[in-house]
């Protein structure tokens, strides 16, 4: 499948999504599917840090409100476990604090709705950025 140059994760590298809301979990998989992109989905916090499938992961795009802990609290998580690949943070209605706790993780806000190829479009700039530090 060509994609005119646009830039999709390495081979067999996944887009990890975290978000509680399955039918959003699952138009946001279906999405990334079809523009070929490997996706793997997890609806909580605790259910991706379980998971022994993070090895290989391209980009993480995680719901801010989760059930068990908020997204921020996900990404420092796994990057305490050495997961480096960047992050995209997707919430409604961002304030000013959540911005820069997300600007200081070094995490792109994402605003829902994700109209058109919003999220796609974000994906694709933040594989094209270095690896984030996992200090």
């Amino acid at each position: 499948m060509k994609f005119d140059g646009a830039k999709v994760p390495a081979q067999g590298a996944a887009i990890v999504v975290i978000d509680d809301d399955p039918a959003v979990l699952n138009s946001l998989k279906f999405a990334l599917e079809i523009e070929g992109m490997s996706v793997l989905g997890y609806r909580t916090g605790r259910e991706v840090l379980n998971s022994s499938s993070l090895a290989n992961t391209g980009c993480l795009v995680i719901d801010f409100r989760l059930p068990d802990m908020d997204g921020l609290e996900v990404l420092q998580k796994l990057r305490e476990r050495k997961v480096k690949a960047p992050a995209l943070l997707i919430t409604s209605h961002p304030n000013q604090i959540l911005r820069k706790r997300a600007a200081d993780a070094g995490v792109h806000i994402v605003e829902k709705p994700l109209f058109g190829n919003v999220l796609i479009d974000s994906i694709r700039e933040a594989l094209s950025r270095p690896a984030a530090p996992t200090s």
